[in-house]
Order: C-alpha cells, then structure tokens, then sequence
C-alpha cells in the first residue's frame, strides 16, 4: 500500500473515532445538564411548598388574631356599658346622699 493511502485511511479513522467520542463526550453532558435541572427543579418545588406552607400558616394565625380582636371587642364594649351603668348609679347614690 501506498504511504498517502494509509495517512488517508489513519486519518479517516481518526475523524471517526472523534466524531464518535464527541457524540459520546454530549451525550453524557447532556445527561449530567438534565440531571442537575431536575435536582435544581426538585429543590425549588420543595422550597415553593415550604413557602405555600408558611403563607397558610401566617393566614391561619391572622384569621385567629382577627377573632381574638373581635371577641376582645365585645367584651370592651360590654365593660363600657357596665361602667356607664355603674356611673349611673353613683350618680343616683350621689345625689340622694346630698339631697
């Protein structure tokens, strides 16, 4: 064989076999760039979820607070109402130990 057949042959294979280790090189590349994205996506879900978590919970406690206030309302008012009748009342005692 000539010497220009077998540089032709050798560097044909040589395009080859790097053609073919390049395609395996991406290959395994790709894989690794999905599996990180999917481990990526993954703790975002679980972090969004623990956020969904936290705004329940703060929605929870605010309604909570919210019947809280309501309840102490109404018993402010009523206390308003006893002082004014307990006012009342020494007003009358006031004035019939006076008159």
């Amino acid at each position: 064989m000539d010497l220009t057949v077998i540089t032709a042959i050798i560097s044909a294979a040589a395009a080859l076999s790097g053609i073919v280790l390049g395609w395996a090189g991406r290959a395994r590349t790709v894989k690794k760039e999905v599996a990180e994205e999917s481990a990526n996506s993954a703790v975002q879900r679980a972090d969004l979820e623990y956020i969904k978590r936290g705004v329940d919970d703060m929605k929870v406690e605010q309604k909570l607070q919210g019947q809280r206030f309501e309840a102490i309302s109404e018993r402010l008012t009523r206390v308003e109402e006893s002082a004014k009748q307990a006012h009342k009342r020494i007003d009358r005692l006031e004035e019939d130990g006076r008159g």
